[in-house]
């Protein structure tokens, strides 16, 4: 477990997940064991959204694609690489074709084993600084890899019309939760800013799209995607895959808080 600390912020970091983020006392995270989802956060990679019901195949250029729900990267492991007073580098690399155990099986799905056909590497980057927490994911990976990414923070709540401010709309908590699992899309954006008894801000690079998902009325998630997957059938995915053109892409979540609206 690592702890950055800058100025009247501090960042706890437990194998690559992010379990808590303080400003002056005040904790803008989600805690394990608190009601709703049981993590902190996540990243949804290299696919987005359910696959059950396309018996968790999902096409792909080439080999054989088995995903449970948002992929298999969260059943990586991270490694720490790099550590300083403000800053933490973890990655997770895969190669094409290792079978992945999924630790879903078999009480919430029917698929023992995911693999993938390509090569990656996925980094994850923390810094803290003045204006608050960035969070710089780096891709790598095998020219024209099909991919899709999410970031999935949850933030606690204490106030029962708690809002989600920006895109052009401004969404009240019970409006994210009646949209259940599919969760509330807030399309073409980079950024919101979460109002609840303190605001925090949520700024992307490279992303493009938003969505909201609640699960009990004390956390939400704000969650940067590339695309929404709940837009298509099970079985069109992979409309929603962007493609390795490059070397290695870089996306950015800043979490800056106390920000204005």
């Amino acid at each position: 477990m690592i702890t950055l600390e800058h100025l009247d912020q501090s960042v706890i970091i437990d194998e690559g997940e992010l379990i808590s983020y303080q400003v002056e006392g005040y904790e803008f995270m989600h805690q394990k064991g608190e009601p709703g989802w049981g993590n902190t956060d996540t990243e949804m990679f290299p696919v987005i959204g359910p696959t059950e019901a396309a018996g968790y195949r999902v096409q792909v250029p080439k080999g054989n694609a088995v995903q449970d729900q948002h992929g298999h990267l969260r059943e990586l492991r991270y490694h720490l690489n790099a550590q300083e007073k403000h800053s933490a580098i973890y990655t997770k690399e895969y190669q094409a074709g290792t079978l992945v155990s999924n630790s879903k099986y078999p009480k919430r799905s029917k698929a023992p084993k995911l693999i993938w056909p390509f090569n990656f590497r996925f980094e994850k980057k923390f810094y803290l600084g003045d204006e608050g927490l960035k969070i710089t994911f780096t891709v790598s990976g095998e020219r024209d890899m099909p991919y899709m990414l999410g970031y999935h923070p949850a933030f606690r709540l204490r106030l029962p019309d708690a809002r989600v401010v920006g895109g052009g709309k401004s969404v009240r908590l019970a409006e994210v939760m009646a949209a259940g699992d599919k969760a509330l899309e807030i399309p073409e954006t980079d950024s919101l800013v979460l109002e609840d008894e303190k605001r925090i801000g949520v700024s992307t690079r490279g992303f493009g799209s938003f969505m909201l998902w609640s699960p009990s009325a004390n956390m939400i998630c704000v969650e940067p995607v590339t695309f929404y997957p709940y837009a298509v059938e099970q079985t069109s995915l992979h409309e929603g895959f962007r493609f390795l053109h490059q070397e290695d892409v870089e996306f950015e979540v800043s979490l800056i808080p106390n920000i204005k609206t």
